[in-house]
């Protein structure tokens, strides 16, 4: 068996007990002073937009990771602290993360901010209201959903037909019950019809927030938002330039288009900023934040949602494509126990040694392996240890990983912090030092939208081929008539499943994915393909995490995690 590990306390345990830096101290590292940020209390700040415009002097590192399953992957943690191991190691390493959203907080996960000795701080504010971005995202998009609304009720100068409304409500909560409704019920509250809401991470307004480039950018992409469209034979799109909202959106939106200074419980720097699922949207944070951190520090780690075939291709396919990086390199997160689920355990039983379940699961990683070469990154596996992994497991994994070609190292971040990442991070330098990567997308844009989305799911699911609904065909008919040709596709999927159904694990063949819906994000730039029965309002477990928290009577925070 592996040693013991040290008797760890719980995740708001560790934060709690950290003592932080004021976050003028930790801009001052960067090279940024007092006047150069904006305070919100001593330990979080906003970041001049300017820096995303400044030239990048540093290397780009992605944190991707296999399949997650309800053993947990640990990709956060190991942003986390591969973050702190470069800064051991004398390097200017800057974090670059997503905010997280109330629904999960609340709903499953109890925090989403790294854990154990790999947090990003202060992790209460952060997984709470933080410096208010996602209600600016809620407000914004309120505010369109008002003026459409008032629209109709003032004479619908625009022709707006009222079933063919495309743009829903929203809220930052997981809440099954606004999957679909009816608003507009009773005299003098404006045209009844049907209506739904998704979760701010699912909103355009995010995406759009996540990618604009600058005040500019973000104006005219919110311009682009399709609501609807006309009534009769043209169904021409109406935007959200048509309602005359950009501008007030824009005012709302002003200041969380600016990136959010934290700290890792080691001190050093980490930009949150925006927070995009990477099953139902691209998974990845601002396009601002990251070029600030490219151009603060020598290395920029940063981290996509779920798997290599959710988060990462999204984040090669869509956001460096739009964003114009350079990824050199990638770190794939394993854990032994969720390679036993993938090779048939329960989740009862992860905790028992068994080679042989692990032995079924190993060609999982190889996938996700040539998930991220295909796009020209050379990929580091990081082997995420958890207290139940005996060295027999670990050396498994570790000569299969070997045999594949590509460096492998263990990962012990979440006891030990920065420590526990520097092997790792080393091997990271090295592949770093080799300078092989040879980034590219995967696809040409000029392709139609069908072709697009076979691309991705036959080289990244590995899928047979795909079908379409009839809804979803004349749904791509029409965005190719209206301007989306030639945008990437951004598939909506579980992320539990190679496949969309999230009961197949491992690597299935043999399949083919069904896309159901497909809508154009014109102010994302890009087309969303929903396949299977993916959803995009969330809904709370029948024991929601938020069941287990409570504020202390001194003012702390019990539960989050």
């Amino acid at each position: 068996m592996t040693a013991p590990h040290k008797v760890v306390p719980s995740d708001i345990e560790i934060a709690q007990q950290a003592t932080m830096r004021h976050i003028r101290d930790v801009a001052a590292e960067l090279g940024l002073g007092e006047d150069d940020i904006d305070l919100y209390g001593k330990y979080k700040a906003k970041l001049p937009l300017e820096l995303a415009s400044q030239p990048a002097k540093g290397r780009l590192v992605l944190v991707t990771a296999i399949n997650p399953t309800p053993a947990g992957e640990g990709k956060s943690t190991v942003s986390v602290g591969l973050s702190q191991a470069f800064r051991r190691l004398g390097h200017n390493a800057v974090l670059c993360m997503r905010e997280p959203s109330l629904g999960p907080v609340f709903g499953v996960k109890g925090g989403a901010a790294g854990g154990g000795y790999s947090q990003v701080l202060p992790m209460d504010d952060i997984n709470l209201h933080f410096t208010g971005d996602f209600h600016a995202i809620a407000s914004a998009h309120a505010l369109l959903s008002a003026m459409l609304d008032n629209q109709f009720y003032h004479g619908n100068a625009l022709g707006l037909n009222p079933k063919a409304v495309t743009w829903p409500r929203t809220i930052d909560m997981n809440d099954r019950a606004l999957r679909s409704a009816i608003i507009g019920v009773g005299a003098g509250n404006g045209t009844m019809r049907e209506e739904r809401w998704v979760i701010i991470p699912a909103s355009e307004i995010m995406a759009i927030l996540a990618l604009a480039s600058s005040r500019e950018d973000l104006e005219r992409r919110l311009g682009e938002i399709v609501v609807g469209t006309t009534g009769g034979k043209d169904k021409a799109p109406v935007r959200a330039r048509d309602l005359k909202a950009t501008g007030a959106m824009s005012l709302l939106l002003k200041d969380a288009l600016r990136p959010n200074l934290v700290q890792t419980l080691e001190g050093g720097p980490a930009i949150l900023h925006c927070g995009p699922f990477g099953n139902i949207a691209h998974g990845c944070n601002s396009l601002v934040a990251t070029r600030a951190g490219l151009a603060l520090g020598d290395i920029v780690v940063t981290e996509a949602g779920f798997g290599s075939d959710l988060g990462a291709e999204k984040f090669f396919d869509i956001k460096c494509r739009f964003g114009g990086l350079n990824p050199e390199a990638a770190v794939l997160v394993a854990t032994v126990r969720s390679l036993k689920m993938q090779g048939g355990v329960p989740k009862t039983q992860l905790s028992e040694e068994n080679v042989a379940a692990l032995e079924r699961g190993l060609p999982h990683v190889a996938h996700h392996v040539r998930n991220v070469q295909q796009f020209g990154v050379p990929v580091v596996v990081a082997i995420n240890r958890r207290l139940s992994d005996t060295d027999a497991e670990l050396r498994m994994v570790r000569e299969y990983v070997e045999g594949l070609g590509v460096p492998v190292a263990l990962c012990d971040v979440w006891a030990e912090g920065g420590a526990g990442g520097e092997q790792l991070a080393r091997e990271v330098l090295t592949v770093l030092d080799g300078r092989s990567a040879k980034y590219a997308p995967l696809y040409d844009t000029a392709l139609p939208i069908r072709d697009k989305v076979r691309t991705v799911a036959q080289k990244v699911y590995g899928a047979d081929g795909v079908d379409f609904s009839p809804a979803a065909d004349k749904a791509i008919d029409w965005l190719e008539a209206n301007g989306m040709a030639n945008t990437p596709v951004c598939m909506a999927k579980t992320q539990y499943s190679l496949t969309d159904d999230p009961t197949k694990l491992n690597v299935p063949t043999g399949f083919r994915i069904t896309v159901n819906e497909v809508y154009g994000s014109a102010g994302a730039g890009f087309v969303v393909a929903k396949c299977g029965d993916i959803m995009t309002m969330p809904g709370l477990a029948k024991v929601p995490a938020a069941e287990g928290m409570r504020l202390r009577p001194d003012g702390t925070i019990e539960g989050l995690s």
